[in-house]
């Protein structure tokens, strides 16, 4: 049982920090985000709201109390970062591996969840 809770909060740390370097590129560096929203063809008024919504699905998934909105956030996670992996692949800029890395915690981190 003590296993499965480290390698559970591993996962959802690793994932968390992810979410919130992605979440603060969104608020802090909004010209950058900008121009790679573009280059991936996403509109660029969706960089706050998303970063909005990324920061209140690691709320959901951080809190104990909230079991059903956090399998909701766990889903929309999932395919967030499994969209973002391929819209980087479909644009050539090597930036996918953020993705990798978040979508490897993200399940690792929601199989573990449901051991503990």
């Amino acid at each position: 049982m003590k296993t499965n809770k480290i390698i559970y909060y591993v996962a959802t740390g690793i994932f968390t920090l992810v979410m919130l370097f992605s979440a603060g590129m969104y608020f802090f560096n909004h010209k950058y985000i900008k121009g790679a929203f573009t280059s991936l063809g996403y509109p660029t008024y969706l960089i706050y709201p998303y970063a909005t919504a990324k920061l209140v699905g690691l709320f959901a998934i951080w809190n104990p109390k909230f079991h059903h909105i956090k399998e909701w956030a766990y889903s929309a996670f999932f395919f967030a970062v499994t969209l973002a992996f391929f819209a980087h692949i479909m644009v050539s800029d090597g930036e996918q591996m953020a993705a990798v890395i978040a979508w490897v915690a993200l399940v690792v981190s929601y199989i573990f969840s449901k051991r503990i």
